[in-house]
């Protein structure tokens, strides 16, 4: 068996572990067990931080369905991508919800949630048809998208909508802000090179 199947297959089974157990005491062992592996598959491919690791990644890969309507606008297709995120979370909200108090609350935990948005907010550019030419500098625009999924997962946690209503509202505020962000920064340019030169 391939190693992306075994991490993949790993991962489900953690999270569906997860629905009744804390993330942080899940066993490699019972992960291999409920995932129908025996434990040896895992030597050499993954241990339970690496499957950790690739708990966000196989979230992401959600996205990967992508949005690359040219009548759409950026913000709409963002949206769409991001959203495609959480429904997938809110298939395993138990799991994910055990992974994320993880996430949040150890040290291992916290180092990984850094690293991890920034690949997020990336993934959902390309998957949008948006990690291109920006009028924003690629650091500002990833750290920006971050954020603004940041705040959305803070909504997702306390969502009670079954059509994660409260999510969406908190993602499409966010990409707004970012939209007007983005609106100021282009008219501050142009002005700038509309002001006529100073004499030397």
């Amino acid at each position: 068996m391939k190693t992306s199947k075994i991490i993949d297959k790993g991962v489900k089974a953690a999270l569906q572990l997860a629905e009744t157990e804390k993330w942080g005491s899940l066993s490699l062992a019972s992960i291999a067990e409920a995932a129908g592996l025996e434990l040896k598959d895992f030597h050499g491919v993954a241990d339970k931080t690496d499957l950790s690791e690739a708990v966000e990644p196989h979230f992401d890969a959600a996205m990967s369905e992508g949005s690359f309507d040219s009548d759409e606008t950026a913000r709409t297709r963002l949206f769409d991508v991001i959203m495609m995120r959480f429904e997938a979370m809110e298939d395993v909200r138990d799991g994910a919800m055990s992974y994320l108090r993880w996430r949040d609350r150890s040290f291992d935990g916290l180092a990984l949630r850094l690293k991890a948005r920034a690949a997020t907010a990336k993934w959902a550019l390309a998957c949008a048809g948006l990690d291109g030419a920006s009028k924003l500098p690629r650091g500002l625009q990833i750290t920006a998208l971050a954020w603004a999924i940041a705040q959305a997962e803070r909504a997702w946690r306390e969502e009670t909508s079954p059509d994660l209503s409260r999510t969406m509202a908190a993602l499409d505020a966010e990409l707004i802000k970012i939209e007007e962000r983005l609106e100021w920064i282009s008219a501050r340019r142009r002005k700038r090179q509309t002001e006529p030169q100073a004499d030397a």
